[in-house]
This record gives C-alpha cells, structure tokens and sequence, in this order.
C-alpha cells in the first residue's frame, strides 16, 4: 500500500509539472506567434503585463518586457494563493509562471503579418488549452485564475465568465493604444480564451443526476463511498410500464464524477434508468474537491 501511495504522489506530481511546462509552452506562442504580431492583448496578467510592455515603450526612455511584468504582478498573488487555496496548489502556480516568463523570453516573437482575426482566434484557443489543462490538473497559470479560484469557492461564478468580465479594462486599453479595431480583436481573443477555458476546465461544472432503480442501496452506498456525496432518497415510486416498486435518488456532483457515477450505477443495477443535467447555481450545503 505505501508503495502505491509512493507511486501515486509521483505520479501528481509529474503531471503537475508536466501540465506547467504545458502551459508556459502554449502561453508562449500564444503571446509571440499571435498576439504581439497581431498587436492585440490577452487576457488577465498577460494581458497587463503586455500593456505595461507597450506602455513603457511608447512613452518611457526604458521598456519593461512582457515575460518579466509577467512574473513580477503575480508575485503578490502567489500570498493570496499560499493563504486562501493551498500550499501545493501554490507552489505549482510559481512553477508554470516562472516556466512561463522564461517561455516568453526564450521563444522570440515572429515577424509576420498575419490576420489580425486569425491572430485572435488561434491566439485565444491556444492559451485557452494551455489555461484550461493546467486548471484540470489542479494547478493555476497565476494572476487572475488564482482570484477567480477563490471567487469561484465562495460563489460558484464561472472562471471564464469572471475572466471576461474583469478584462473589459483591457479592452479599453488597447483602444486607446492600438485603435478600436484592434480592441474588438483583443475582445475576440479574450472571449475565445474564456470559452476554451470552460470547456477544457469543466471541474467547477455541477451536474443533477436523478436515479430510478430497483436497488438504491447498493448505489448509495457507492456514491458515499466514493465522492461523499449527499443524496436525497424519493421512496414509493412506480414504474407505469411495469407497476414495480422504485426508488429514485437525486444528488449533485461536480462534472469530473460523472464517470464514476455512472459505473456505480452500472454495477449496481444494469437496468436503472438515470438522468443528467447541469445546474447554473448550487445553494446550500456543497462539497467541493478540495485544492492543495
């Protein structure tokens, strides 16, 4: 058994680390490859750090770099994380925002000139995935997903809807910078960004099962055995086709136990019928999967 725990630590600790070298790679191109030849902000620090970058540029005798913005806004946002997420989940962070400032200095932008939309677009996806798959692994790419972390365990808000919402400053920024046409593209690209995050980081997602069977028993005893989920137990109910007795279960889960729950109930009774929706807002008593 401790052999296994050995195996099973190294094992997260490896795709943590591979999940941050993941996203310092994506955001890295992202940013060189489309955004700076495409003149056009990402999103949260990157993008204030690119701001920053052309600020000092065009107004200052020095110029402040991207990568190194990068890191210095989210130093005190690595404090927020330590305190209120988790010392693990924490150090992590620190490792893809360092990998990913020496990405932004290391690969060097492209002298191209491409599509402004489809610098937005591919722009977008990309950092969408590499956010998105460090999130999945239980990691954060810094800055703005640390306080959407902690907006998101408070009130169940959407990253990526928090994501857009805080970023319409730089939106306006780019505006007045770049010129409105280059704005609307920094939109796009930021609205892109937050959808694919939602899509690859469906953690936060929760989801209504409702559960008609013969055999309850068996299936609470392994979702509580599992997920720790609270269930709510419905007794009496009659099939119409059949007239036999029936129990139907209602719980919430988070979106990443809708595999196991759906071999629990397999097991337990082949022939339950199940029902899957998903649920804007949770009240009440929840427990989230912890992050460390």
């Amino acid at each position: 058994m401790d052999q296994l725990d050995r195996f099973n630590r190294r094992y997260n600790f490896i795709s943590k680390l591979s999940a941050a070298f993941f996203f310092s790679i994506a955001v890295a191109i992202a940013l060189n490859f489309f955004w700076a030849p495409g003149h056009m902000y990402s999103s949260g620090i990157t993008g204030f750090a690119q701001l920053t970058n052309s600020v000092t540029e065009k107004y200052f005798p020095f110029t402040i770099s991207t990568s190194f913005m990068y890191f210095a806004l989210n130093v005190p946002l690595f404090i927020l994380g330590w305190v209120k997420i988790g010392h693990k989940f924490t150090f992590f962070t620190i490792v893809a925002v360092v990998l990913g400032s020496v990405m932004m200095h290391v690969i060097q932008p492209l002298e191209v000139h491409w599509d402004p939309l489809l610098c937005a677009i591919f722009g977008g996806t990309i950092n969408g995935i590499g956010t998105g798959f460090a999130l999945k692994n239980g990691i954060s790419t810094g800055g703005l997903d640390i306080i959407g972390i902690v907006i998101r365990q408070k009130t169940g808000t959407s990253y990526g809807k928090f994501n857009i919402l805080v970023n319409l400053i730089i939106i306006a920024a780019a505006g007045f910078i770049f010129g409105w046409t280059r704005a609307l593209y920094s939109a796009l690209t930021i609205f892109i960004n937050g959808r694919v995050i939602d899509a690859v980081y469906t953690q936060h997602k929760k989801m209504q099962v409702m559960i008609i069977t013969e055999h309850a028993q068996a299936i609470i005893d392994g979702i509580q055995g599992k997920m720790h989920r609270g269930i709510t137990i419905l007794h009496d109910a009659e099939g119409a086709y059949g007239h036999t007795e029936k129990t139907v279960l209602l719980t919430i889960i988070d979106r990443y136990d809708l595999y196991d729950i759906r071999e629990i109930v397999k097991q337990a009774d082949p022939y339950a019928f199940m029902s899957v929706s998903e649920v804007e807002k949770v009240y009440g008593r929840f427990k989230e999967q912890e992050i460390v």
